[in-house]
């Protein structure tokens, strides 16, 4: 904990006449953890200002003023995928696969070898589920990227693909884990969790892996060695009790195996889906997710602002609402939300621009690794 952090005491007053914003913050001042009624509440009720100066005193109480990132890039082996989600602008059908491009392992490798000169950490491989991009095929994969560049942290594969893959493979989720784990895999992105109520994925993903099944997934890497992040996808159908249901669930499973590097709320684009008649919510509402993801998350150090998604300047504006990570330099190597509109299309920053944005409001860089190691501090004189 940072000692320097001040509870916003004038705060109080501001909220005196309402019982339960008062018994939120008076809980934050004690490190008390707040309620799942607590936390709808601040939802429906709660002004920016209020969870935003709490969720940055918790913040600097935990993480003092450094903004973490890591030189990455993407591989995303293809965009083909059995499954149909509505929100989705990524994929294309198996049956009109020549619209979508499909990557074979030595174009991958050859991806991963134009990185050799350049002090990268971490790999991403994440995309669409293939019926001939299987367990054995995406292992081979693994182990040859391991060889060519053992130092090279492999974060890959979402819970959706690694079910699809288990199940043809017809092996548990640990027997299919630990068999990728040996191939060279290292942890686990936090794509497919979207809302883990089952109502709301049955309108949105109906035929893809539940929500808990993805716990399920998620909690047996974590028991064999291998962290992950988690998401939440908001903004489109769900309320705000599904929300609080969906992080209820990260913060029961963080208590029980605890793995989860960070939290990374992902914000629905509607460009080109099925989803595309839904407005996307503001800007403020943006900030309340990550300030309200802050106060009831208290297990998890690290909030990730997922800049490709939400722009550098909206990004930058998420460190004053409990954010402490905004990701990597990614380098142009993703397009899953690029395509669906959002305000990145060529999503790619340089270390040097990353530390201009963080430093700009007074936050300290530093380059940490996949598990938030970390590899140098940014002295700055703005911090």
């Amino acid at each position: 904990m940072n000692n320097n952090a001040v509870f916003p005491e004038a705060i109080l007053a501001t909220v005196a006449h309402d019982a339960v914003l008062s018994s939120v913050a008076n809980k934050v001042k004690h490190e008390e953890r707040i309620t799942t009624e607590e936390c709808e509440y601040l939802f429906q009720h709660a002004d920016l200002n209020f969870v935003g100066a709490l969720a940055n005193y918790i913040n600097l109480k935990k993480n003092g003023k450094k903004v973490y990132f890591n030189k990455n890039f993407h591989i995303e082996p293809t965009n083909v995928c059995i499954f149909k989600c509505d929100f989705c602008s990524y994929s294309r059908t198996y049956k009109n696969r020549e619209k979508g491009w499909e990557l074979g392992i030595d174009q991958m490798l050859d991806i991963v070898k134009k990185y050799d000169d350049q002090p990268v950490t971490e790999v991403h491989i994440v995309g669409g589920v293939h019926p001939k991009m299987n367990l054995d095929f995406f292992c081979e994969l693994l182990e040859k990227i391991h060889a060519h560049r053992p130092d090279l942290h492999l974060k890959g594969f979402t819970s959706v693909e690694l079910d699809y893959m288990f199940n043809k493979a017809k092996l548990t989720y640990r027997e299919g884990l630990e068999r990728m784990h040996k191939a060279g895999l290292q942890s686990l992105p936090g794509g497919g969790a979207e809302i883990f109520d089952r109502g709301v994925r049955d309108e949105i993903c109906k035929d893809k892996i539940s929500g808990e099944g993805w716990i399920e997934m998620h909690e047996t890497a974590h028991e064999i060695g291998m962290p992950s992040n988690a998401t939440m996808l908001y903004g489109h159908i769900e309320t705000f009790a599904h929300r609080v249901d969906h992080m209820n669930r990260l913060r029961e499973s963080q208590d029980r195996v605890g793995g989860f590097n960070c939290f990374i709320p992902l914000k629905f684009r509607n460009g080109d889906n099925d989803m595309s008649h839904l407005g996307e919510v503001s800007i403020i509402e943006d900030m309340k997710v990550y300030a309200i993801a802050r106060i009831f998350l208290d297990n998890f150090n690290n909030i990730k602002a997922y800049w490709p998604m939400l722009g550098r300047e909206s990004a930058q504006l998420t460190l004053e609402y409990g954010v402490n990570d905004l990701d990597g330099t990614i380098d142009d190597t993703t397009k899953i939300y690029s395509m669906a509109g959002s305000e990145e299309q060529n999503p790619s920053m340089s270390t040097e621009q990353l530390c201009e944005l963080i430093t700009h409001v007074g936050k300290v860089p530093v380059e940490r690794d996949s598990i938030y190691n970390e590899i140098q501090v940014f002295e700055t004189t703005e911090a």
